[in-house]
C-alpha cells in the first residue's frame, strides 16, 4: 500500500514496526507512575494525531507524484472494464478490479498500464505482460494496491512514529484508566461496557477502512482519522483527571464536577501521595 515493491523489504519493515510496537509499550510501563495517566494519555493522542497526518502527507506526496498510465490496450476484454479509464496509476490503485503493469529500468518507469487483476490471484493481472510470471522478472512489475512511489519512506517514518506514541499511551492506559475509575459496585459493568465499544469500533474502522480509503483516497482517510485523534484530544483534555496515587474512595470525587471541567482544573502536583 505504501508503495514498497519487494516482499522480502516489505517483511523486514514490517519487523521493524511490530519491535518500535514492543519497545515503546515498555517505555509506556516505565513512565506511567513517573509522568501519570493523564499526561501520558494526552501526550501520546497528540502524538497519534501528528503521525497520522503524517501517514496522510506521505500518501499525499505518492497521489501527487503517481506515474501516468502510458499505454492503453485494446484487448476486447477491455471494452467494459473500468481500467480502461484510469489515466494514472492512483486511481488504477485504488480501483479493486485494476492492477498498475509497467516496466523500469534505472532511470525511469515507463510502457504503464492498467489492466484487470486476476480473479484468482492479486498477484498478476488477467492478461497481458503481467499475467505472465515468467514475464515479471525481465524489468517488469505488477502492482496491486499500491502505486510504485520514491515517498515510501514518509509513510514508513509515520508508521513508526504513530506506533511509537500509540504504544506507551493509547495502547495500555485506557486499560490502566478503566481499572482505576469505576466504583466497586459498577467495575465489572464499566470494564465490560468499555471493553465492548472498544472492540466494537476496532471491527468498524477495520472492516470500513477499504471503503474509506476508495472514496477518500488513502491521504483522505488518514486525514480522517487525525481529525478524529484531535477529537479525542479535547474529550480527554477537559474530562480525564488525574487518577495517579488516588485511592480508591477518592476516584468517585474526581467525577463530582460538571462534566467535561474535572480534567482541566485537577491536579496533585502539591499532592503528597502515601503508597502503602
Amino acid at each position: 500500500m505504501s508503495g514498497v515493491r519487494d516482499d522480502k523489504l516489505a517483511i523486514w519493515l514490517a519487523g521493524v514496526t511490530a519491535f518500535t510496537n514492543f519497545l515503546f509499550t515498555l517505555l509506556g510501563v516505565w513512565l506511567v507512575e513517573r509522568v501519570g495517566r493523564r499526561k501520558l494519555t494526552l501526550g501520546s493522542i497528540i502524538g497519534t494525531c501528528l503521525s497520522l497526518s503524517l501517514l496522510a502527507i506521505g500518501f499525499l506526496l505518492s497521489a501527487q507524484h503517481t506515474p501516468p498510465v502510458t499505454l492503453h490496450p485494446t484487448d476486447p476484454s477491455m471494452v467494459n472494464s473500468t481500467c480502461n479509464r484510469h489515466l494514472l496509476c492512483e486511481p488504477c490503485m485504488l480501483d479493486p478490479g485494476c492492477g498498475f503493469c509497467y516496466r523500469e529500468n534505472s532511470t525511469a518507469l515507463f510502457a504503464s498500464t492498467c489492466v484487470p487483476v486476476n480473479t484468482a490471484s492479486t498477484e498478476k493481472a488477467a492478461w497481458g505482460r503481467c499475467s505472465n510470471s515468467t514475464q515479471l522478472r525481465v524489468h517488469t512489475y505488477w502492482a496491486y494496491n499500491y502505486c510504485p512511489t520514491s515517498y515510501s519512506w514518509v509513510v514508513l517514518l509515520g508508521l513508526v512514529l504513530y506506533l511509537a506514541f500509540f504504544a506507551p499511551g493509547m495502547g495500555p492506559m485506557p486499560w490502566t484508566i478503566n481499572s482505576e475509575i469505576y466504583p466497586l459496585w459498577a467495575r465489572s459493568t464499566g470494564n465490560a461496557c468499555s471493553a465492548g465499544v472498544n472492540w466494537t469500533f476496532n471491527f468498524l474502522v477495520s472492516i470500513t477502512f477499504l471503503h474509506v480509503a476508495q472514496y477518500l483516497t488513502y491521504y483522505g482517510a488518514f486525514f480522517l482519522y487525525s481529525s478524529l485523534a484531535l477529537l479525542g484530544f479535547f474529550f480527554i483534555y477537559g474530562c480525564l483527571p488525574e487518577t495517579k496515587g488516588r485511592r480508591l474512595e477518592e476516584i468517585e470525587s474526581l467525577f463530582d464536577n460538571q462534566l467535561c471541567s474535572c480534567g482541566a482544573t485537577d491536579s496533585d502536583e502539591d499532592r503528597q501521595v502515601e503508597y502503602i
